[in-house]
């Protein structure tokens, strides 16, 4: 009987401390959203990283990216991305075209440029995790994992900025082994920004010879 009981009250407080850690992610949570949507912009510079082990595979890129709202200007690849609010230029100065679709292909899971800040609002659950001291910097990372069952992700990593409340990085494993991670390397914000940053200049790009392709 007071192995039962003794048994109970161990999961009773695991229970307890789960819920607890749970609410301080959330309010870490919280307060990163807050602040991403305080700005009027936000510019990010980040390195983006691609491993899998049993592969054999590590890959290493740059890029960049600014948001405003729901609009965005993406460049990743050598290619340009450009949100207006209503449709997507996917600009590829190598094959000399430009692919122009009707909305974002914002599916429901799908992390877009414009959600890259904010995405863990929906279809995660999270829980408080390590505290790293990277070059100075107090790093708390926070663990979400996917509701939905049949997703492709088996868990992420949100390293969140304890003073700035700025994400960090992001570490994203898959099912299949695959890793990849996010770092910014710098977030500049409520900077001036072109009238026209988000305005696709289509007589441009055929006065250049650029293959013009609408989805």
């Amino acid at each position: 009987m007071k192995k039962i009981f003794l048994l109970i009250s161990v999961v009773l407080i695991s229970i307890g401390a789960n819920a607890q850690s749970n609410a301080k992610a959330k309010t870490l949570l919280d307060e990163v959203y807050n602040k991403v949507k305080s700005y009027d912009n936000i510019f990010i510079e980040f390195k983006y990283a691609l491993d899998n082990t049993s592969e054999s595979i590590h890959q290493e890129t740059k890029g960049d990216v600014t948001i405003k709202g729901d609009k965005y200007v993406f460049n990743y690849l050598g290619a340009t991305k450009i949100f207006d609010g209503s449709n997507t230029y996917t600009i590829i100065p190598e094959n000399e075209e430009v692919v122009i679709e009707a909305n974002e292909g914002d599916t429901e899971g799908t992390i877009t440029p414009s959600k890259m800040l904010t995405f863990y609002k929906k279809g995660y659950n999270y829980k408080w995790d390590i505290l790293q001291n990277v070059k100075g910097r107090n790093i708390q990372y926070v663990e979400l994992t996917p509701i939905d069952s049949n997703s492709e992700i088996k868990q992420i990593l949100l390293g969140i900025d304890a003073q700035t409340k700025h994400i960090y990085n992001l570490i994203e494993v898959g099912n299949n082994g695959t890793k990849t991670t996010i770092t910014v390397n710098s977030f500049r914000t409520d900077e001036p920004l072109s009238k026209s940053l988000f305005t696709f200049d289509k007589r441009k790009y055929e006065n250049l010879g650029y293959y013009i392709i609408t989805n």
